[in-house]
């Protein structure tokens, strides 16, 4: 997936996911905490060898200069983008393909594996992402990761991810991280995941 140094779209509307997740969240969400990256990312790499580099370039370097400005918000543009592709309208079933095959290979089954993920989004203090992501040894783990922390910096590939900053569910769920997870469920896109093992 490309992920370019501009806001992308919304790969559905805003209100294609309510009531799990409303337009007003979007408008929020997207519209102001993700533009909102973008922005900082834009000025922080203007006229700079880094304009032209892409996202994950960008990601690399803030973090191997332990720039935090750099490193959080090439990051967290990427995870919202990545995230957005997570969900969808016709989501939520049972995975299939290549992902059912790892989900049952690593984790026993699927209901073993979505109590661990959940378990791991509610436990996870403060802000971050919990993702599953495809391991050196070609296995799946959940990661639990603070703040802006992605996969990518950890040589591990992104498969899924869930946002579980309070600005993700504090609109829809006042707070209420284990209910915005229990929704997550039903619009988890199994064919991206499946896309990303390719």
């Amino acid at each position: 997936m490309k992920i370019t140094q501009t806001l992308p779209e919304l790969p559905y509307e805003k209100n294609a996911l309510n009531p799990i997740i409303t337009a007003e969240t979007f408008d929020y969400h997207y519209g102001k905490h993700h533009a909102a990256y973008v922005n900082n990312l834009a000025a922080l790499v203007r006229d700079t060898a880094l304009e032209e580099a892409s996202v994950e370039q960008i990601i690399q370097k803030g973090f191997d200069e332990n720039n935090a400005g750099l490193f959080n918000n090439a990051a967290q543009h990427w995870n919202h983008t990545f995230f957005w592709h997570c969900l969808s309208p016709e989501g939520g079933k049972k995975p299939d393909g290549k992902i059912g095959e790892l989900i049952n290979r690593d984790f026993g089954d699927f209901d073993s594996f979505k109590e661990q993920f959940s378990t791991t989004a509610v436990k996870l203090f403060g802000c971050g992402w919990t993702w599953l992501a495809l391991n050196e040894q070609q296995k799946l783990e959940i990661l639990p990761l603070k703040d802006a922390h992605t996969p990518l910096t950890e040589g591990k590939k992104p498969i899924l991810t869930l946002d579980v900053w309070e600005h993700a569910y504090y609109i829809d769920y006042r707070n209420a991280r284990p209910k915005f997870i229990e929704g997550f469920w039903e619009l988890v896109n199994w064919d991206f995941a499946n896309q990303n093992l390719k």
